[in-house]
């Protein structure tokens, strides 16, 4: 995403800037907070093109928010287990933009495509999603190819004129892998994923006389 790199790059010069000048505490504080900025508007934008309620184009922005928003106390289970983050419709919005951002979004599409692959009950349907997966996702230059091995790859071609249910079974085990133990940490560290975990502060406001 021709965004996100930019926004990559001005962060990299910036924080060298930062570095040989003085003060530079306040200005890498500065960058911190223009990335969460980034963070929250990316996520915000996913969460109104990713959701399932036919009137959600309906409902104010405030309320498609709050709608989706999770507590702290929800965001932090997600690292309890990569599954409770997956199982989390706000969790897995906001790992598809982490991923995004580092430009390998094609991992969790895959993920979720090989997922809705395993509930189609129709057999002629089973082979035309085979057939789309493996042209999104597998053959050479696909426009979202995953990075997976040549026999895991040649082994899903030999497959796909009688494709069944667990034809890509093997590639969405070495994804989810790679996402669990690779990604998934990252996302963990995330500026944006230690905002969802913090605690709203309650401001006092000074009584009247």
């Amino acid at each position: 995403m021709q965004s996100a790199m930019f926004l990559a790059l001005q962060h990299n010069q910036m924080e060298r800037t930062a570095c040989n000048c003085p003060g530079h505490e306040e200005k890498k504080e500065k960058i911190k907070r223009t990335l969460i900025k980034d963070w929250k508007s990316r996520l915000s934008y996913f969460l109104q093109n990713s959701s399932g309620s036919p009137n959600a184009k309906d409902n104010k922005k405030g309320q498609q928010k709050a709608c989706f928003r999770p507590s702290p106390e929800e965001a932090q289970l997600w690292s309890e287990a990569f599954d409770e983050l997956l199982a989390s419709k706000y969790g897995l919005v906001a790992f598809r933009a982490f991923l995004k951002s580092e430009f390998c979004e094609e991992n969790i599409d895959f993920w979720l495509a090989c997922e809705d692959f395993k509930k189609t009950k129709s057999s002629q349907k089973l082979t035309s999603k085979a057939k789309k997966i493996y042209t999104d996702f597998i053959e050479k230059e696909a426009p979202r190819e995953i990075n997976i091995d040549f026999q895991t790859k040649n082994s899903i071609a030999q497959n796909l004129q009688e494709a069944t249910h667990t034809c890509f079974s093997a590639a969405q085990k070495k994804v989810y892998s790679l996402m669990e133990n690779n990604a998934y940490p990252r996302f963990l560290e995330s500026e944006f994923y230690r905002e969802l975990c913090k605690k709203p502060q309650i401001s006092r406001d000074p009584q009247g006389t």
